[in-house]
C-alpha cells in the first residue's frame, strides 16, 4: 500500500453494542477525501512489528525496512460532512489479536494510522433476489448490503454469531428473511452451511453475497458454483479469516486457494 495513502485517524467514541462487538467512530481531515460511498470498503489498520498501535503517520516510515502489521476492516458506515468514520470490531476475548485488544481499550482521543480505503463489494441490486451470507467478520459490510437494497427486494440473510446478544437490529427490505445462527467462537461452521443448504431456492436469477471463515467459504463456494450453477459474475464470495491463522498467515492461504480454484 502506498504512503500516500497512510491516514492519521482519531477516536470520537467507542462503545460495546454487543455482546462482542465494539463500535469506534472515528473523524480526522486526513478522511476529508474519503469517497462518498465507501461504506462496506475496507482499510488497514497499521501495527508495529509487536502489536502496538500506530498513532503518527511518520511511524510508519520509522518502521523502514521492517513492514507494519496490517489489520483489515469494513467501513460499517461514513458521514463526509462530519468527515466520520463507523467501524466496528469483533472482540475476540481470548485472543492476543491487536485490532481487537486496541479496541477494546480505546476511548475518544486515541489516534490510529491507517491504509486506504478499498472498494465496495455490493450486490447487484438487479438481480432477481438475493442470498447473503456472512459472520460476525462480515457483519459491517453485510449490514450495508442490506440497507442499500431495494424495498422490492426479496431474499435471505444468513448470520452466523457467537451469543444470542450478538444479534443486531438491522434495516432491510421486508422481502428478505435474516436468519441469526448461533455458534459460540465461530468454531462450528457447519451450522452455518446446513442453514444454507437447506434454504428453499427462490424462482429467477439470485446473486449470491457471501463472505465468512476460509473454510466455510470454500464450501459454500463449492455448494453455489456446483450444485446451483451460479456463475462467477453473479457472486461475491471471500474469506474475511481463516481459523487458527493470522492475517498473514490468511492471506497466503487465499493466494494459494485463488491459483486452485
Amino acid at each position: 500500500m502506498a504512503k500516500s495513502n497512510y491516514r492519521k485517524i482519531n477516536v470520537i467514541s467507542s462503545e460495546q453494542i454487543t455482546e462482542n462487538m465494539q463500535r469506534v467512530v472515528f473523524n480526522g481531515d486526513d478522511l476529508g477525501d474519503f469517497p462518498h460511498d465507501c461504506a462496506s470498503g475496507y482499510i488497514k489498520i497499521l501495527f508495529s512489528p509487536d502489536g502496538k498501535a500506530l498513532t503518527e503517520k511518520t511511524q510508519v516510515e520509522a518502521l523502514s525496512p521492517a513492514r507494519p502489521l496490517m489489520r483489515t476492516y469494513s467501513i460499517r458506515a461514513f458521514h463526509p460532512e462530519q468527515q466520520a468514520m463507523t467501524v466496528d470490531f469483533v472482540l475476540h476475548k481470548d485472543s492476543d489479536g491487536p485490532a481487537s485488544k486496541w479496541a477494546q481499550s480505546s476511548k475518544s482521543g486515541d489516534s490510529l494510522v491507517i491504509g486506504g480505503p478499498g472498494p465496495v463489494k455490493l450486490v447487484n441490486n438487479e438481480a432477481d433476489w438475493f442470498f447473503i451470507v456472512g459472520d460476525m467478520t462480515a457483519l459491517p459490510a453485510l449490514s450495508c448490503n442490506l440497507e442499500q437494497l431495494p424495498d422490492s427486494a426479496k431474499g435471505y440473510a444468513f448470520i452466523e454469531v457467537m451469543s444470542e446478544l450478538d444479534i443486531q437490529d438491522l434495516k432491510a427490505p421486508a422481502g428478505v428473511s435474516i436468519s441469526w445462527i448461533i455458534n459460540q467462537g465461530l468454531k462450528y461452521p457447519e451450522r452455518l452451511l446446513k442453514a444454507v443448504y437447506e434454504a428453499q431456492w427462490l424462482a429467477g436469477k439470485p446473486y449470491i453475497w457471501c463472505a465468512c471463515e476460509f473454510n466455510a467459504m470454500r464450501a459454500l463456494r463449492m455448494y453455489f458454483k456446483n450444485d446451483r450453477k451460479i456463475e462467477s459474475q453473479n457472486m461475491y464470495i471471500s474469506s474475511y479469516w481463516k481459523s487458527g491463522n493470522t492475517e498473514d498467515q490468511h492471506k497466503v492461504a487465499k493466494r494459494e486457494d485463488t491459483r486452485q480454484a
